[in-house]
């Protein structure tokens, strides 16, 4: 009579290895989201079987499924092939690769989802330096009073050349946080893959990074993205993370943000970029709250909803209509064109 008893027994009598889990997770959530994908997945497991009906085309996340289900038969039958290579250019200067560009991450298959990988690898990271408080000397730009008359005491008071400083420049600190409840699980991985390519070239874009995953509780992985093999880091962090594809507390994450972290992690250089449909479960008031003092606590917040892509879309949601208001900029985070806006904001040009 309860779907979650149903699925733990199927669970306990199909999977016998823990590499299949994911897979029959996705077909199971698939199943009630459409039955008669059953029917397509038994056309495609019976490719002698001849339909005089075509194919429907499938739905969502239906072909990667599809595609895992298939891949122990494909070996079997199909005789072996060269590795084939992608290269993807980061300007999309390509028909194909602009396409790639505009696909929803949902939509894609497994295929399609290594290429956007590797582009997501290859944009170019521009990041615009900020002003500092402290002020270096200069040809042009403010009178450094102190220095002059610190030159005018040896001097005698006579000036040939009046000493001037100006602002010195400085990469700002970024903070994500990366909403991984079940309806964000795509574009969760995305963004981590993101923070990842971001983290090879600390050094050179920004002072500091800080990454913070969040469903039912805060958890830092900063550290676990230090790992140069992307796969490594995300099966650390796999292993460190307890509440993938669960439930969501923004309002309590972010105040809990708030009171253990922004004081060691934000400043007023600080961007925060926060990828999360925005689907708020608890108190809305405590959401309102923490998203202010967030607001206040950095230099800007950037707030990622992968609801944007719908054309229709409107706040109406508690949880949306609560934040959008604190956000400073507000983006998709559905496809590859999304990111590049997020560079593109983050460099100064928009």
């Amino acid at each position: 009579t309860q779907r979650q008893d149903f699925y733990v027994t199927l669970r306990a009598c199909f999977v016998t290895r823990a590499e299949d889990l994911a897979v029959f997770t996705q077909s199971f959530n698939i199943f009630w989201r459409d039955p008669e994908f059953i029917e397509t997945m038994m056309q495609a497991l019976m490719p002698m079987l001849e339909s005089q009906e075509a194919p429907k085309k499938p739905k969502s996340a239906e072909r990667r499924a599809q595609e895992a289900l298939m891949a122990d038969l494909g070996r079997s039958q199909a005789p072996p092939r060269l590795r084939e290579e992608v290269e993807i250019d980061s300007t999309f200067s390509y028909s194909d690769l602009e396409k790639l560009g505009s696909q929803d991450f949902e939509q894609m298959s497994a295929s399609e989802l290594r290429a956007a990988e590797l582009a997501l690898k290859s944009l170019h990271l521009p990041f615009a330096a900020l002003p500092s408080r402290r002020r270096k000397p200069a040809t042009s730009g403010r009178l450094d009073a102190r220095a002059a008359f610190k030159k005018a005491r040896r001097t005698g008071g006579a000036f040939f050349k009046l000493p001037k400083r100006k602002n010195r420049s400085k990469p700002p600190r970024l903070v994500l946080l990366v909403d991984i409840s079940g309806s964000m699980s795509s574009y969760s991985r995305m963004m981590l893959l993101f923070a990842h390519t971001l983290m090879t070239t600390r050094s050179k874009l920004f002072s500091e990074l800080h990454v913070f995953t969040f469903g039912t509780r805060l958890t830092n992985i900063t550290r676990k993205l230090s790992a140069k093999d992307p796969d490594l880091a995300m099966q650390e962090i796999g292993q460190m993370v307890v509440d993938w594809d669960g439930g969501t507390a923004i309002g309590r994450n972010l105040d809990r943000f708030n009171k253990n972290w922004s004081r060691r992690v934000l400043g007023t250089d600080a961007i925060v970029v926060m990828i999360s449909d925005g689907l708020e479960r608890g108190d809305l008031g405590t959401l309102d709250t923490a998203a202010y003092r967030l607001q206040l606590s950095s230099r800007a917040f950037v707030w990622m909803n992968p609801l944007l892509r719908y054309k229709g879309f409107e706040p109406t949601a508690g949880g949306v209509s609560v934040l959008l208001p604190y956000a400073d900029h507000f983006l998709s985070g559905h496809n590859l064109n999304s990111y590049s806006d997020l560079l593109g904001y983050l460099s100064g040009e928009n």
